[in-house]
């Protein structure tokens, strides 16, 4: 493992392996154990895309690490200026140890891996987000023992959640259903790797075959980040069908957990009372973003 990048990357042995690395950072972590595995080690964050998570996530975990985190906005970078990402990758990889990228084209976390010599991180794409996914596995392992005969539901728009859940999913052993409107299903990239899992995966638009039996429950806002201007439209396609409410998490299983990566647009994508019912689950998910991507930088960073 050089880089992560994306879930399709991963196989289920890493994945595995960075999810027990972070339980085990977790309880160093609420018991007082120093865990200054990074000392001397320099974090780059890039950031293209707005962040509450991430950045305090990765910033505080190279602190806990030993190490150091330097924000970059593409205000800050000449990269922002037309700067080719060959060169940024090249140049940032003589100062760095280590960069985070938060952005939008997949493609350009691709390039940073492919032209610089340190290892890269996805903080997310319009493609995949793959830490948050980790902080996912990591939370319905934590709440269900395993992964063992489980069975992941998500609802909304096909978008980078979506894929990467999916692959993540899958690949540790779940069974998934995945409901969206017609017109925005997820990647076909993404839905090619599923069909190796057969009837393990179901693509439907109809919310209750997909919620049906389901032990995670998990949605994502209908327009992401840079679609401001389809929320409109989105919204007339999503509104009344595409939320996770009361009347829905009836066909779940009663003992269903429910998940969201936040922002969460409550009364949208997921009911007001859904949500307070299970913010237990959801804000473990938010802190479990810290412990797993802390196992992701000491793989990629320890040496």
């Amino acid at each position: 493992m050089k880089h992560l990048l994306k879930m399709l990357d991963l196989s289920t042995e890493e994945i595995f392996s960075l999810l027990n690395l972070a339980d085990q950072l977790k309880y160093e972590q609420k018991h007082g154990i120093q865990h200054h595995r990074l000392k001397g080690k320099t974090l780059g964050m890039i950031f293209q895309k707005a962040s509450t998570r991430t950045r305090v996530s990765f910033e505080t975990g190279m602190y806990q690490l030993g190490g150091y985190a330097l924000f970059l906005s593409s205000n800050d970078l000449q990269i922002g200026r037309g700067e080719p990402v060959q060169d940024t990758a090249r140049v940032l990889s003589r100062y760095l140890d280590g960069i985070m990228i938060r952005t939008f084209e997949q493609k350009e976390v691709e390039d940073l891996a492919k032209y610089g010599s340190i290892p890269i991180i996805n903080g997310l794409t319009d493609f995949c987000h793959p830490c948050q996914i980790l902080a996912d596995l990591m939370t319905i392992r934590e709440f269900k023992g395993s992964f063992q005969g489980l069975k992941m539901c998500y609802v909304g728009d096909g978008n980078n959640m979506a894929n990467s859940l999916i692959v993540g999913c899958l690949k540790v052993g779940m069974q998934v259903s995945v409901a969206c409107p017609d017109g925005y299903h997820p990647d076909p990239a993404v839905l090619e790797f599923a069909k190796e899992y057969g009837d393990r995966f179901l693509l439907t638009s109809d919310v209750m075959e997909a919620a049906k039996n389901a032990d995670v429950m998990i949605t994502d806002v209908w327009a992401s980040m840079g679609q401001e201007g389809e929320a409109k439209a989105r919204q007339e396609v999503f509104a009344g069908t595409y939320q996770i409410n009361r009347s829905l998490m009836e066909t779940a299983k009663k003992d269903a957990m429910v998940l969201h990566c936040l922002p969460a647009h409550r009364g949208e994508e997921i009911a007001e009372d859904v949500f307070e019912a299970h913010a237990d689950e959801i804000f473990e998910e938010a802190e479990n973003r810290l412990h797993a991507q802390k196992a992701v930088l000491v793989k990629l960073m320890e040496k």
